[in-house]
């Protein structure tokens, strides 16, 4: 997958994900990485527990997309590969 990004707003994302994103799923035995960065879709990759949970989707879009919409920016849409 081709990515075409802004470097200054894929940091922020990182950022938000380390900080905020990732320490939950843990908790639950799962996580997250970023695949790519296309203007503003973040497509991500859900890992371990979150890769087969039923409620991947409602993670992905109720915490994952909404946390990066209010610490980042309101334009982001999240979607798993």
């Amino acid at each position: 997958m081709k990515s075409s990004y802004d470097i200054k707003l894929l940091e922020k994302i990182l950022k938000v994900i380390e900080i905020s994103i990732r320490p939950s799923l843990n908790v639950d035995g799962g996580d997250i990485s970023v695949v790519s960065l296309e203007g503003n879709t973040l497509y991500v990759k859900l890992c371990g527990a979150c890769s087969c949970c039923p409620m991947a989707s409602e993670t992905l879009k109720y915490s994952v997309e909404k946390t990066l919409q209010c610490m980042v920016s309101t334009d982001l849409a999240v979607i798993a590969v």
